[in-house]
């Protein structure tokens, strides 16, 4: 740092700056004091651990994470570049107690110094455990935790999945109770449990398992078990994860959570569907043992034959009870034998008596159909028919009375036959189309008219000029065809 120049008592204050010779503190620009500045605190403070209490936490949408540290008497701005917020094994929040590691520099731009963090720890496990209450009640709040979201587990899965390590002693304790309790299918899905990125890993997994296809080439599971072997709560703080217990919450495929021993407990215990307290006993409660199930149904067929043959035997013995009330089939006939037997007796009785009434009731006809009587008979209808002789004017009358009705008829006729009076010099005047013309005026108002004479038709055009009028003669009244006379009425 430049050192101050001794304070001189010739120097008087001035309107403008003097620059002497050989002066060794000349003026420096606001940006040149700043780099000053930063240069010393970053090579005096390079690198520090600072423990306080975490304030304003704001992540910027670069990722970069933005926050202040204090204590009960000062604060400290700090900055965390996006590639350390994401190895953050933790969400940092407002309260949390943490020791940050970095190097302290100054901004310029506010003129004010800050730390830049490169690694950030909770301060011990009570704040580590303060923080995990909070998240805890933070998640409790928005109801992922609730007994309503919980379902009941398949009785009998065909496949289990199981995220965890694919190294570590968990996967085979699961693998050898299974096999021992019910062989079934199992789908490891391979993810680190402790340490950096594996709460990424944790979520990843589970969500893929709900986003397997059932017909897909990896089967998707029945069953999923989030399981890890015991550890202190840092070892385990992965599973204490917001992002994990998100994923466990919404995943469509019910799940155990197995972390741990059955001291443990993690976020992902409470969002799971069922908690196990070891992964040995997330396989217990997965399946049932298969010897347990052979039994049972050998147990449930012994009873199903023993109540078949007691319903058959009791069916028997009810059947012999009903068959020994029964009466004897021959005593059931033996009346009806005997009314049979008397019936037929009795039916020839009554047909040798029909027959003898039969043959008396002939006897007494047939003593009428002797031939005398019939020639008797023969003679009377003759002299009643020789009696009934007809006498040919009474047929004379009636067809004298016909020919005369006939003749009326005729006459009646011929008077009311409308063509009757072209014989005598009328004529009957028809339009084109064949409808009966009974005035001058309708008559001059068509182009060809039909006159229909006793010796044939004559078709005229009326002349363009009306002809002169006629007198007038008296308008005879036209005679009235009867009822059902379809022809035309004369002019």
């Amino acid at each position: 740092m430049p050192e101050t120049p001794p304070y001189r008592d010739d120097q008087s204050d001035g309107l403008l700056a003097v620059q002497t010779a050989g002066d060794n503190a000349p003026a420096l620009s606001i940006s040149e004091i700043s780099a000053l500045l930063k240069r010393t605190v970053e090579d005096r403070f390079g690198f520090v651990r600072v423990r306080g209490e975490l304030s304003g936490v704001k992540r910027a949408a670069s990722g970069h994470l933005y926050l202040s540290l204090k204590d009960e008497n000062a604060r400290l701005d700090g900055v965390m570049w996006r590639g350390g917020a994401q190895r953050l094994g933790f969400v940092p929040e407002d309260g949390v107690e943490v020791i940050a590691t970095g190097k302290l520099t100054t901004y310029p731009g506010r003129s004010n110094y800050q730390i830049v963090i490169e690694r950030m720890e909770i301060a011990g496990e009570g704040a580590l455990l303060a923080l995990l209450a909070k998240t805890k009640a933070r998640l409790e709040a928005e109801g992922l935790f609730a007994p309503a979201r919980k379902r009941p587990l398949p009785y009998l899965p065909r496949v289990i999945g199981v995220v965890t390590s694919p190294t570590g002693a968990v996967i085979r304790d699961i693998l050898h109770r299974l096999r021992d309790r019910f062989p079934t299918h199992v789908v490891v899905w391979p993810v680190l449990v402790q340490g950096p990125g594996a709460a990424a890993q944790i979520a990843a997994a589970v969500r893929g398992f709900s986003a397997l296809e059932p017909a897909g080439a990896v089967p998707r599971p029945d069953l999923v078990i989030v399981a890890r072997g015991g550890g202190s709560i840092e070892d385990l703080w992965c599973f204490n994860d917001e992002d994990v217990v998100r994923a466990i919450a919404a995943s469509s495929i019910p799940t155990i959570s197995a972390v741990g021993h059955e001291t443990d407990t993690t976020l992902a215990d409470f969002a799971a569907d069922v908690r196990a307290p070891t992964p040995t006993a997330a396989a217990e409660i997965a399946v049932p043992v298969r010897g347990e199930l052979v039994a049972g149904l050998a147990d449930l067929h012994a009873r199903q034959q023993r109540a078949v043959v007691r319903l058959v035997g009791l069916s028997r013995e009810r059947l012999e009870q009903r068959a020994r009330r029964l009466p004897a089939p021959q005593a059931l006939l033996e009346g009806q034998a005997q009314r049979l037997d008397d019936l037929g007796d009795r039916l020839r009785r009554a047909l040798g008596h029909r027959t003898g009434l039969a043959a008396a009731a002939l006897a007494q006809r047939a003593a009428g159909l002797r031939p005398a009587v019939l020639g008797a008979r023969l003679q009377q209808g003759s002299e009643r028919l020789a009696a009934q002789r007809l006498r040919p004017s009474l047929v004379l009358q009636r067809i004298e009375a016909a020919r005369a009705q006939v003749g009326a008829l005729d006459r009646v006729r011929r008077s009311l036959d409308p063509k009757a009076p072209l014989a005598r010099g009328y004529v009957l005047v028809t339009d084109a189309s064949g409808q009966l013309v009974r005035s001058r005026v309708v008559a001059a108002g068509h182009g060809l008219l039909h006159l229909e004479f006793a010796d044939g038709v004559l078709d005229v055009a009326p002349g363009a000029a009306p002809a002169p009028a006629s007198p007038a003669r008296p308008a005879t009244k036209p005679r009235v065809a009867p009822p059902g006379d379809a022809q035309p009425k004369l002019l």
